[in-house]
């Protein structure tokens, strides 16, 4: 089996330190549409440069497209899609399952990868995806060893494992935190690092400071043979955001490590660890590859930047240089100031690698220092001394932390991959029209499907993707949706979402007209009649609606597949699927599923998807737009929607339990927002103090179409004071208060648009 050291390429220096480093393939970012925007990223012309450059050399491109996608932004991914087919990278990362549809119709001759953002944990999600063309998965971080066996004796998919790098404390693609504080989504590439922040815990003892949720940094060169044995494919380091000597340094550490383990897996590891010994990043961890012991993930007495601390900024001077050259075409020149620091047993230099974080935890930046000053000074004792100034941005003053990543003694200087010149390469995205999708039901307000699309399936009776045109499966899945019986199971009013049984009882004040329950080590025996307590649930089956949890590991795979074929012989048949896994469990049972929010349908292509895996009913993302799901639901659709209108999202998701220290409930961020963090047998959440509401909205959304909403109180115990007060606020239209938009008014954080509107 052939193996593939990827690394990731920033910027062209990043790509030059992989190659010459001895990376088989990069990984890169253009402009748009992956979850690294505020890395530089590539050109057109340098992205064109870089894939005929590297298919000289035998070496691979693959291209990041792994955020998901608004419905106004469906055409600008056509036209991208279309440019990279004429390109010719050797894949594409994806996390939206529109865009796989969209490439499968249009783009055949394009690979696809799933990103780990698309939270692929299990050999049964997998195959979910490979039936649509994805040939290779990027697994989710928080396997362990024997997990990622499992997976690769269980399907044909290549593997795609994280090696070193940057964690994230949240299980993949399911982070909702940096969304809520802003809208800056890390399903957008745009996370704000909420977990690398400063919080102050509210203990039994008092207050205490502490970086309780940022992770150390993951490192698996120990175990680069081990996972070369479980069948992994491709060993991937993180660090687009990284400095080029950065990546140089670990890419030769994990090139020597693959090359030379099986003359002596002893040396070669040792070597490897003498190399990376000068990463001056945050402390390491195997994370959960042997060991679920969050005591060896999470350190809160570490600050949660990297690097060796320099010390905080005293003050801040300007000398005769006061703009540098930015670091890209919108940022082209920046503005800058001298620093003198204190704290620290290290002084930098010119040309050290450092990394700055505001003091109010708010903002971060990697700089290379250009310029020192040394200034003569009257010392305590009164004789001369030297201070020593260095160039640092403007954004940061006094009282703000340096750290430093890398000196220059360790810097290399790395023959260029692209060549001089890049006027050959002039391919650029065009202006094509994305061709009409066809949805069903869509029409008129009764739920119809579109005359327009019964007569082209009347004229093309096999059906067409590429014209939107309907098969005769097309036609029983528009009756389906359209029979009683299913209007029966789907029935408009007001759904309520719970995680325990003493919740069903609680709502019984005001009964809903379906309840969804969370599936968990609370409802688990309940569901299956094999508790203690055998009394009957105080909701039919038929009421019931089952919700599968989005995160589904290989260990837990086989288990929860025998245990929802019971479910099923006992009469439940209603399941909100969340992760493609459940996908490949429950089809062809004749159920009915319903799409959780955690399968991101933010666009008509991912509804496509869903549609032809059977799944005809769509709960709406908690991260969703007023606007953009209006226009991803005409009206003839929209019976089949159902709303979140309150909820208290979860925010982090982890896969471990938190540490026997953190003996607290509550805690909250610098500027005064509180939140919530416990653990279950499982797992951790974070949930926030303040929800998300909507209620007073409903009548609107009644007007346009919209007839069932959901009140979701996952991860929380209900009084019966508090569900009757806001199931009023639902039927009167009233404002909670002390609740949270989340993104609902101004949709997703949007650099480009936010100065659109400043130039107005």
């Amino acid at each position: 089996m052939n193996i593939e050291l990827l690394a990731p390429a920033g910027n062209t220096e990043a790509l030059d330190a992989a190659i010459n480093e001895g990376a088989d393939a990069v990984y890169l970012g253009l402009k748009t549409f992956n979850a690294r925007m505020r890395s530089s990223n590539f050109a057109w012309s340098q992205f064109e440069a870089t894939v005929d450059s590297l298919h000289k050399r035998n070496k691979k491109v693959y291209v990041t497209v792994n955020t998901v996608l608004t419905e106004e932004e469906t055409e600008k991914m056509y036209r991208f899609l279309k440019y990279l087919d004429s390109v010719g990278p050797d894949g594409i990362i994806v996390q939206d399952l529109g865009v796989v549809q969209m490439a499968k119709t249009y783009f055949p001759k394009l690979k696809l990868h799933a990103s780990t953002q698309m939270n692929i944990a299990s050999a049964k999600a997998a195959n979910a995806l490979s039936r649509f063309g994805i040939s290779r998965v990027v697994l989710a971080r928080e396997l362990s060893l024997k997990e990622i066996e499992a997976v690769n004796l269980n399907t044909s998919c290549e593997l795609e494992v994280f090696v070193h790098g940057a964690l994230c404390v949240c299980q993949s693609g399911l982070c909702m935190f940096s969304s809520y504080l802003g809208g800056k989504s890390a399903n957008r590439g745009m996370c704000s690092q909420a977990c690398r922040r400063l919080y102050t815990a509210h203990t039994p003892q008092g207050d205490k400071e502490g970086y309780y949720f940022s992770p150390h940094d993951l490192q698996l060169i120990d175990y680069v043979p081990d996972l070369i044995k479980a069948g992994v494919s491709s060993f991937k380091i993180e660090g687009r955001m990284k400095s080029a000597e950065y990546v140089g340094t670990v890419v030769s550490a994990y090139r020597h490590v693959i090359d030379n383990w099986e003359n002596s897996k002893k040396e070669a590891v040792e070597t490897g660890r003498r190399i990376l010994a000068g990463d001056f990043a945050r402390k390491k961890t195997s994370f959960l590859f042997v060991s679920s012991k969050a005591e060896d993930i999470l350190n809160p007495n570490q600050a949660g930047g990297t690097g060796i601390f320099l010390g905080t900024i005293d003050k801040t001077a300007q000398f005769k240089i006061k703009e540098v050259e930015g670091k890209t075409k919108e940022d082209p020149m920046r503005k800058v100031h001298y620093a003198l620091l204190k704290g620290g047993s290290y002084t930098p230099d010119f040309g050290d690698s450092i990394r700055l974080h505001t003091k109010d935890d708010r903002g971060r930046e990697s700089w290379k220092i250009q310029d020192i000053r040394i200034e003569k000074s009257a010392s305590k004792k009164g004789g001369p001394a030297e201070e020593v100034w260095i160039q640092v941005p403007a954004d940061f003053g006094v009282g703000d932390s340096v750290y430093l990543l890398q000196t220059k003694s360790m810097s290399k200087r790395y023959a260029p991959v692209l060549p001089k010149s890049l006027s050959p390469f002039r391919k650029r995205p065009g202006d094509d029209r994305l061709p009409e999708l066809k949805l069903y039901p869509e029409g008129n307000q009764a739920g119809g499907i579109n005359e327009n699309v019964k007569a082209a399936s009347k004229g093309n009776p096999k059906g067409d993707p590429k014209t939107g045109t309907k098969n005769k499966q097309e036609d029983k899945r528009g009756k389906k949706i359209l029979s009683k019986s299913n209007i029966d199971i789907f029935p408009d009013g007001l759904y309520v979402q719970v995680s325990s049984i003493s919740s069903l009882h609680t709502i019984l004040s005001d009964r809903p007209v379906r309840v969804i329950v969370n599936l968990n080590e609370d409802t688990k025996e309940a569901l299956a009649g094999t508790g203690k307590n055998d009394k009957p649930l105080p909701f039919s089956k038929r009421e019931i609606f089952i919700s599968l949890d989005p995160f589904m590991g290989q260990a837990e795979s086989d288990e929860l597949e025998l245990y929802l074929l019971n479910l099923i012989e006992k009469g439940y048949n209603q399941f909100v699927v969340n992760n493609p896994a459940h996908i490949t469990m429950l089809k062809n049972k004749n159920l009915n599923l319903v799409a959780g929010p955690y399968l991101y349908s933010f666009n008509r292509w991912a509804v496509k998807w869903l549609q032809e895996n059977n799944i005809l009913q769509f709960v709406s993302p908690i991260e969703n737009s007023q606007k953009n799901l209006e226009e991803v639901y005409a009206p003839g659709m929209r019976k089949q929607v159902l709303i979140p209108v309150f909820a208290y999202p979860a925010l982090f998701r982890m896969r471990f339990t938190l540490p026997k220290a953190y003996d607290f409930l509550y805690f909250s961020d610098k500027q005064g927002e509180a939140f919530k963090t416990f653990s279950t047998p499982s797992s951790s959440f974070v949930l926030p103090e303040k929800p998300f509401s909507i209620t007073d909205r409903i009548g609107a959304l009644e007007k346009k179409g919209f007839d069932k909403f959901l009140l979701d109180f996952s991860h929380t115990e209900i009084e019966r004071t508090e569900y009757r007060h806001i199931v009023g606020s639902c039927r009167k239209g009233t404002l909670l208060e002390d609740t949270s938009r989340f993104n609902w008014k101004e949709g997703f954080y949007d650099p480009v648009k936010i100065e659109a509107r400043k130039q107005k």
